[in-house]
């Protein structure tokens, strides 16, 4: 879910073509999560094998990423979740709950035929399985895209790597990497550009932005670590916000008061006991420093074995892709 940053947040939108040749590191586990939400059928349910496993995630990956490296130039590697900080159990719990509330809705518009209600629930009641993401890896390799394994939260192992300028931008649709240290953030990186809202059953037109975190910053006036104190204030993962303080208002104390341990004391007192904790998520995550951003080579016979003939993926459309990574990478040669 991530810090709501939305009402001050200073973006450029962008088209995807403004992306070529730039490394993006993506949030692995965010974007898998978007395939399985989105890609249903009409009543709901994923998209499955002839075994009934889930393909979805499958699906929006294959498409999607090739789509992105072969007809954009975009140069894409994947980071995936490691083992979350102990501060984000109850956030985690939180989302369990969530889930298995709009399960039942989700079962009980679809036993009264209500197909579109139905729909606009399943969205909320994704689950990302350890198999699920060993498939995605495995797509990965086939594919020859790399990817990176984070020892604790993806975007702190994204944002690592942009800092460090191995990478152009972090590619999430949540703002926590710009509280990890990630200096640029790209948004929405989507083919359709549309975006569907569960709370309103139906889309919205998206176009893909960039924030950039130096000219957010500079703009207010304040640090990354004041940046960090009003996530705090909002409310983050790792710890509850306090009631009726959004962005506008947390970013008003924040510059007023300079540091959580400067608010007035009936403010202070109502602040995460463990902020400092909170804090130190942000400032000092483990990070893997050993990673690389070479592209593999593709396998097409592992392709089509584990597409088509384990996953009843179409042989067509399994071509037509490894056509597309064929072209970007000889066009990443000729470059």
């Amino acid at each position: 879910m991530g810090v709501n940053l939305t009402p001050i947040i200073i973006k450029e939108r962008v088209n995807l073509k403004d992306l070529g040749g730039k490394w993006i590191a993506v949030d692995a586990n965010g974007e898998l999560y978007q395939f399985l939400a989105l890609i249903r059928k009409r009543d709901g349910s994923p998209l499955t094998d002839a075994q009934g496993r889930v393909t979805s995630h499958l699906i929006g990956l294959l498409y999607r990423s090739t789509r992105l490296i072969s007809d954009f130039g975009i140069k894409l590697v994947f980071v995936f979740d490691g083992k979350p900080p102990l501060l984000k159990k109850e956030e985690i719990e939180r989302r369990q709950e969530v889930k298995e509330r709009f399960l039942r809705e989700y079962e009980a518009a679809k036993a009264r035929g209500e197909l579109a209600v139905a729909f606009s629930k399943s969205v909320m009641t994704s689950r990302l399985t350890p198999d699920m993401i060993e498939d995605a890896k495995n797509l990965l390799n086939l594919l020859g895209i790399p990817y990176v394994q984070a020892p604790g939260e993806g975007e702190a192992q994204a944002a690592f790597m942009a800092a460090r300028g191995d990478v152009w931008a972090v590619g999430s649709k949540d703002y926590d990497s710009l509280l990890f240290g990630a200096p640029r953030l790209v948004r929405f990186m989507t083919i359709s550009g549309k975006e569907f809202l569960p709370s309103k059953g139906k889309f919205r037109p998206l176009k893909p932005e960039v924030i950039q975190a130096e000219t957010m910053l500079a703009h207010y006036g304040i640090t990354r670590e004041q940046l960090i104190d009003l996530a705090i204030l909002v409310g983050t993962d790792f710890n509850r916000g306090i009631k009726g303080i959004g962005p506008k208002t947390a970013l008003k104390l924040v510059k007023e008061y300079g540091a959580i341990e400067h608010l007035p004391p009936e403010l202070r007192l109502k602040v995460d006991k463990n902020f400092n904790a909170v804090r130190e998520v942000f400032l000092h995550p483990p990070v893997c420093e050993d990673y690389s951003l070479e592209y593999g080579p593709l396998e097409e016979s592992g392709l089509y074995e584990f597409l088509c003939r384990a996953r009843g993926f179409s042989a067509e459309r399994v071509e037509m892709v490894i056509r597309r990574m064929k072209t970007a990478g000889e066009s990443r040669v000729q470059a």
